[in-house]
């Protein structure tokens, strides 16, 4: 037995070789150090802004301005921290724990880690423990005839441990290791999708219960006008012209609200199959705020080095790691593999001394194989491997490429929202008045209906176009606080 731990202790020992895989440099991220600047682009945290105000221009309260400072990034920030509405915290809260997407994601996750734990144990030996007897009746070759016969034996041992000289099992170790990493930083991912496309939707039913109001409201002013309008028409005062042009705003509006009564519906579903589960009525958003109090302002730092925290990016690094350690594997398969077998126990030709006076025995074997020929399948591996670390550079880097896009469009939005929220409300302001004074002076016989119908339209788009508008800005913040890699602590 003493002889078996020593020729364990040693193979132990020779398996803990250092790997052949080349040594791992991260790609230089293909993108600027800093974001875009200029008139469409949102400053930069830590740049100067007007106090009490965000980079976008909107006014916060004392301690929201989270974007003041350049030391905090957007994965350091928690998803309840950014988005404060209370029902829509509680939405993403059971999308967490409903989501049959995540669910599958998290799946995945463990099978990896199974992968990896299978693949790591081959750096060990396997032992096993084997206990076998024999009991017969068989000729004897000193002529007395049959005589009986038994052996019994107790043994511990290893087969065919390959002993890893060039680190061929140590770079198929790492390589399942990082796909593990991998499959995690995807489930990372997967949530911060998740917890952003619930906030859409619900900005989106929002939205879209806004836009059901205004088109209510607009039906019964139309309704109004056409009561009016037959009203003159039957005193001879308006003409048949008149009347039906009041019928075109009145059934544009009528065809809105039934679009919008099924577009709501809709949402509703969506909204559902990205929560997993019915959603009570008591959750559901009434319209969208006047002020976005929905949502905290996201800072972007200066530096893009903070898309390299971003879980698909490390994903893809994770993965090209996983590529790297695999050419390992494939360089180590021209050298020669050590193989090891061994045993050692009692034997017996009693079942009752087996334990007590047993006679100790044991055997060790050994083997090499060199690689000689084989069709240059080895070579043909290495060269697979070394292209497939070029298919996982090329894919990185395109990660890279990819959110940096994704933060400066958003930031390009930012930079220009706020112009178009104070030009599009200034517009509904100036189409509300238009139309009040148009209709009081039509409906005294001053003016024409044109001019009220006009007015009427303008205000009725403006409004819409202000709605819009607003779930821009805030689908923009989650966009970008998604893009920044948002935290979800």
């Amino acid at each position: 037995m003493r002889k078996t731990l020593v020729m364990l202790s040693i193979s132990a020992l020779l398996g803990a070789c250092a790997s052949m895989a080349p040594k791992y440099e991260r790609p230089v991220a293909p993108v600027p150090q800093a974001w875009p600047t200029g008139p469409a682009y949102a400053p930069a945290a830590g740049q100067s802004t007007a106090p009490g105000q965000s980079a976008a221009g909107q006014n916060t309260a004392p301690g929201q301005n989270i974007a003041s400072d350049p030391n905090v990034a957007a994965a350091a920030i928690p998803w309840k921290t950014f988005f404060k509405d209370e029902k829509l915290q509680r939405l993403i809260e059971q999308a967490l724990v409903n989501s049959r997407d995540l669910r599958r994601t998290l799946a995945n996750i463990e099978s990896a880690r199974a992968q990896y734990r299978i693949q790591r144990a081959d750096l060990l030996p396997h032992l096993t423990a084997d206990l076998s007897g024999s009991k017969g009746k068989v000729v004897s070759t000193t002529g007395q005839g049959a005589v009986n016969s038994a052996s019994y034996s107790a043994s511990g041992g290893l087969s065919s441990f390959e002993i890893d000289l060039f680190g061929r099992l140590r770079s198929l170790s790492d390589a399942a290791f990082e796909s593990y990493l991998s499959t995690e930083e995807a489930g990372r991912a997967t949530r911060i999708s998740l917890i952003a496309e619930t906030a859409s939707a619900y900005l989106a039913y929002a939205a879209d219960n806004t836009q059901l109001a205004i088109s209510r409201r607009t039906l019964e002013s139309a309704q109004r006008s056409m009561d009016l309008t037959q009203k003159r028409l039957q005193s001879g005062v308006a003409s048949r012209v008149d009347v039906r042009q009041a019928e075109t705003v009145y059934q544009t509006a009528r065809a809105d609200v039934a679009n919008l009564t099924a577009t709501i519906a809709q949402d509703r579903n969506a909204l559902e199959l990205l929560v997993g589960s019915p959603v009570d009525d008591a959750l559901l958003p009434t319209e969208l705020p006047l002020e976005t109090t929905w949502l905290a302002d996201v800072p972007a730092g200066v530096s893009s080095d903070v898309l390299l925290n971003r879980p698909d990016i490390l994903e893809a690094e994770h993965n090209l790691k996983a590529a790297n350690a695999n050419i390992g594997a494939a360089r180590a398969a021209f050298f020669p593999s050590l193989t090891l077998t061994g045993s050692g126990g009692l034997a017996s030709t009693a079942l009752s001394s087996l334990f007590s006076g047993g006679t100790h025995v044991w055997s060790v074997a050994g083997g090499l194989s060199l690689p000689i020929f084989s069709g240059g399948a080895n070579v043909a591996n290495l060269d697979y491997t070394k292209a497939q670390k070029l298919v996982y550079v090329s894919a990185y880097e395109l990660a890279v490429q990819t959110a940096f896009r994704e933060v400066a469009d958003a930031l390009a939005v930012r930079g220009t929202i706020q112009e178009s929220l104070d030009a599009q409300g200034a517009l509904v302001e100036a189409a509300s008045e238009s139309y009040r004074l148009a209709d009081a002076r039509y409906s005294r016989g001053i003016d024409t209906f044109l001019n009220s119908l006009d007015s009427q339209r303008t205000l009725y788009g403006a409004e819409q176009s202000l709605v819009s508008t607003r779930l821009a800005a805030l689908n923009n913040s989650v966009t970008l606080y998604r893009a920044l890699g948002g935290g979800l602590e």
